[in-house]
């Protein structure tokens, strides 16, 4: 079956990867370290360690004990904390973000960002001038056109795929109506930029990266493997044959790797497609790299007879595979991914902590754990979720009393996850020769997240062990009903579906209608009679505002009670939990049954009636239900 061309609309995207990431955030804080043996441990492994342990026999999923002894002098640290290796994955990714147009950065776990760069590279080759190419300068700034940085642009800067003579590009180039010679004048000048970013990310930040360069995530993301670390490669055109029987360089490259080496084809596509070319099962039971013997490569997939979507589609497919999955794969094994580059978000789409265990089989030591999951998770929210910001009082303060600006400080959510999910996995049952078999496989369950984990005066420690009293344990009973008998491998605790709170940025939902009131407050107090007596909307909580205004059907009931808000007090809180609380029990009774208390029981949770509404009020939240009634119009 004929390649599909791989994409090619002139888009021009840099893959950056850290080095040695976990080592060389120690390495940030502590710059000696660079030139000793550097290991980073979690639980009794090493995760990682740096050039100078690497050369002396330290390696990625060493046993600590073996690491020891082959290289006694190692500095060991622990890294299973990783709330450092988080704030500096964040701080580098607003770095390379603050350089690129548009907002088009994704970042890739910890340690892997992709760049948009095709508006940047775009400008900038309509402004090189033909006759003076090695005197190029590079814009940074449409505005301001003394940000930037010279380069030569006859040549590229740094390696390339395929490599040329003497390591120098194949020719020397002009910009050109040809459309291969023009992607080659993006890549050209995109090389340099790659170059530029690397060398800023290391002199401000003291980081160093692997990046590669080209007109996909697919096809960045490889290139940058090819010469590590500290270095780039630029993939070259052609990237479609330019006559039957010819190869381009896409398909040359894209041959040579190891299938599961392929962005988008996991583990378990790659053992399904090495058994079928194999004609037997894999040996490799694991993630790491394939054993030699059921090494398969891109091409050897790509030729094997009668190969092409139809084929891989009966491969691959099966219950809960992805539609069109041969279609997809396919592509992939011809270097085409048409995926973009996430705009960049404000807030991740979920946060999600877990640990991994040598036993976990007892009821104190999962609740314990648990414990501590939460603990890590709500510190996370804090951190992501939120942000300081600092209003303008000169605004709310009478003219006749205002003599100067005055900033004051609060915390608000960004956004707002509306359910909490638990994962599980339980570790596979030892077979008849004492081995275990590999499995992947984990078990969930999902509730609405209580809303007392948004309390922000609350600490941390006493939030998660409300947060493992009222809803965690209740939804690990429901998941391991069995008193005893199991024994887990690991544990993960998650908020999802995020909310993002109205605000005035652009990626906001919606205007901050607090905001506003005030801000109209402000504007008309000094037209305003002196005999006015009821209070501004500001002065109010908006939930009660809106109530006591117009009549809140059940669908509008249930909107506002799903809106993210930012109290500012205990009693706004109590008020607008029992809110909550009525309109979601009014919809779905069974919500309930996620987020019971921990005791166990199969009674009925649902069994007080409000005497005011008639609504049915878990016990729990009867009494914050009642205060909501109570709070005066």
């Amino acid at each position: 079956m004929a390649a599909p061309p791989p994409r090619n609309d002139g888009r021009i995207i840099i893959h950056f990867d850290y080095d040695c990431f976990y080592a060389s955030v120690f390495e940030a804080e502590n710059p000696v370290l660079k030139s000793l043996p550097l290991a980073v441990q979690q639980k009794q492994i090493v995760v990682t360690a740096n050039y100078e342990g690497r050369r002396r026999g330290l390696r990625k999923l060493q046993l600590i004990s073996e690491a020891k002894k082959v290289c006694p002098d190692a500095v060991i640290l622990l890294g299973e904390d990783l709330t450092k290796f988080r704030d500096a994955s964040k701080a580098l990714y607003s770095f390379l973000k603050s350089f690129v147009w548009g907002d088009r950065v994704e970042k890739l776990g910890f340690d892997e960002v992709y760049l948009d760069v095709t508006e940047m590279i775009e400008y900038n080759v309509e402004l090189l001038n033909s006759h003076n190419l090695a005197n190029s300068f590079f814009y940074l700034n449409k505005l301001d056109p003394t940000i930037g940085f010279a380069y030569d642009a006859t040549t590229f800067c740094g390696p390339t795929y395929p490599p040329s003579p003497d390591g120098q590009p194949e020719a020397t180039i002009t910009p050109s109506s040809s459309s291969s010679d023009a992607l080659r004048v993006r890549l050209l000048v995109a090389s340099h930029l790659a170059h530029y970013l690397r060398d800023q990310l290391e002199q401000q930040k003291g980081y160093t990266a692997t990046v590669g360069v080209s007109t996909s995530k697919l096809l960045s993301k490889l290139a940058g493997s090819v010469h590590k670390p500290n270095n780039q490669t630029t993939l070259l055109p052609p990237y479609t044959a330019g006559q039957p029987g010819e190869e381009s360089n896409v398909t040359r490259f894209l041959d040579a790797h190891d299938i599961g080496k392929v962005p988008g084809i996991g583990f378990k596509l790659a053992q399904k497609l090495r058994a079928h070319v194999l004609g037997r099962e894999p040996n490799s039971e694991t993630y790491h790299a394939a054993t030699p013997g059921d090494k398969v490569t891109v091409r050897q997939v790509r030729l094997f007879p009668g190969m092409g979507p139809p084929l891989l589609d009966k491969i691959l497919g099966g219950p809960g595979s992805p539609r069109d999955i041969g279609v997809k794969v396919w592509g992939l094994l011809n270097g085409v991914d048409s995926s973009e580059v996430s705009q960049a978000r404000a807030t991740p789409t979920q946060i999600s902590i877990e640990d991994s265990y040598g036993r976990l089989d007892s009821i104190d030591a999962v609740r314990k754990e648990l414990v501590t999951l939460a603990g890590s998770l709500i510190r996370r929210m804090r951190t992501d979720l939120t942000e300081e910001e600092e209003e303008d009082t000169k605004d709310s303060i009478p003219a006749d009393e205002r003599k100067e600006s005055r900033s004051v400080s609060r915390i608000r959510w960004l956004a707002r996850p509306r359910t909490l999910r638990l994962s599980t996995r339980p570790r596979p049952p030892a077979n008849p020769d004492g081995s275990r078999s590999h499995s992947s496989n984990r078990i969930s369950r999902s509730a609405p997240i209580p809303p007392f984990i948004f309390n922000l005066g609350d600490s941390v420690d006493a939030l998660a062990e409300r947060l493992v009293q009222h809803s965690l344990m209740s939804m690990f009973r429901k998941l391991h009903p069995e008193k005893s008998g199991w024994n887990l491998r690991l544990l993960n605790v998650a908020v999802t579906n995020m909310v993002e709170s109205a605000g005035e940025q652009k990626q906001s939902s919606g205007r901050d209608i607090e905001k506003m009131f005030r801000k109209q407050e402000a504007v008309l107090r000094d037209w305003k009679s002196s005999s006015e007596s009821e209070p501004a909307p500001s002065q109010l909580d908006f939930h009660h505002y809106q109530s006591s205004h117009e009549p809140r059907s059940g669908l509008s009931s249930k909107l506002a009670a799903q809106t993210p808000l930012s109290y500012e007090s205990p009693a706004e809180d109590y008020q607008t939990a029992g809110s909550t609380l009525c309109e979601l029990a009014q919809d779905d009774d069974d919500v309930w049954e996620e987020i019971s208390d921990d005791a166990g029981e199969e009674e009925a949770i649902l069994s007080d009636t409000c005497k005011l509404c008639g609504a049915s009020i878990p016990h729990f939240a009867m009494e914050a239900h009642e205060l909501y009634h109570r709070v005066p119009d």
